[in-house]
């Protein structure tokens, strides 16, 4: 960190929604971070968010990192835009927090790793659940052999339909379900069942009016036999779940993806005839996500995040392959 300051300061790429709801609250609350600056294209809009997070207001991208008083960005752009932006932060030799995907592809995604590994940077992907406690807990249910063998993961996360102007159904932005909602199902998979997981199957289905994909299922094995069965969709009844199938029991999990932070989740744990409802502590995956990077920060990635980051851009561009995309 620049000048070993015992918080990071943070600016911000964007004026997303995921900004405005979930992570800019936390990045205030949090001591760990400072926020410092937001930019916008939109001076209206980094006005309107910095009025509200008390920081500054900043028109344009490269203005924000043109600043000497940052150690980090936060970038919620749309995922076409992230990889020139992520860049161009690295560059400037700040710490960057990404939204996932890091970009659309492997090859992009390997060119930024590669990058951050170059220039001595911490880069990651804004993953929040993988941060909340409940993932942990079912890690160690797993570990202690509560369920037996893990034979598969099901998972699937759906949302609504979206205003038709909304940036996930621009194919020029990088929209659609797979690089939306399917990116979680298909990271969770990598978090239970390793990186290691290959893509046998893959169906896209797709809006011939926009141009993007708007739902789709995926099936994942690796080389012991394990295997994934996931779906996404946007436009379908909101669902956000996922269920761990072993050779004596079943774990699953409601709201998966997006427990809010006041929110207690309940695992239910399935052996035989019986079922076991377990309650657990509320927590704020977000702050933990901040938490986490600032602590990289200060004493560098010692984590396989760079690594996961490839797997799933590799698994993403064998799930377009596989459902015959090119």
């Amino acid at each position: 960190m620049r000048g070993r300051e015992s918080t990071v300061r943070l600016g911000v790429l964007g004026c997303a929604d995921i900004a405005w709801r979930r992570v800019l609250p936390a990045a205030v609350d949090n001591p760990r971070t400072e926020l410092v600056a937001i930019a916008s294209r939109d001076p209206e809009k980094a006005r309107r968010f910095a009025e509200r997070f008390d920081c500054d207001a900043v028109t344009g991208y490269e203005r924000l990192l043109e600043r000497e008083d940052l150690d980090a960005v936060y970038i919620p752009l749309p995922v076409a835009l992230r990889r020139e932006w992520v860049a161009r932060a690295l560059t400037r030799d700040l710490h960057v927090l990404s939204e996932k995907p890091l970009t659309t592809d492997h090859a992009g995604a390997a060119e930024l790793v590669d990058l951050a590994k170059s220039r001595g940077r911490v880069l990651r992907e804004n993953f929040g659940f993988l941060h909340h406690s409940q993932q942990s807990r079912v890690g160690e249910m797993l570990d202690s052999g509560a369920i037996g063998r893990v034979c598969s993961v099901d998972s699937e996360f759906g949302v609504p339909r979206r205003p038709d102007h909304d940036i996930r159904y621009d194919p020029g932005l990088g929209g659609g379900a797979l690089l939306d909602v399917g990116v979680y199902p298909l990271r969770l998979a990598q978090y239970f069942l390793g990186t290691e997981l290959r893509v046998r199957g893959a169906v896209l289905r797709h809006d011939p009016d926009r141009g993007v994909d708007v739902g789709g299922s995926v099936l994942l094995a690796d080389a012991h036999g394990a295997s994934a069965r996931l779906a996404f969709g946007i436009g379908v009844q909101y669902r956000n779940s996922y269920a761990i199938w072993g050779t004596g029991g079943t774990l699953s999990v409601d709201r998966a993806f997006t427990p809010p932070a006041e929110m207690r989740p309940v695992l239910r744990l399935r052996e035989g005839q019986g079922e076991e409802t377990i309650e657990m502590e509320a927590d704020h995956q977000f702050a933990n996500v901040l938490g986490d990077f600032a602590t990289a920060i200060e004493f560098g990635e010692r984590s396989g995040v760079p690594e996961a980051i490839l797997d799933l851009a590799r698994l993403l561009d064998e799930v377009r392959r596989a459902a015959g995309e090119p």
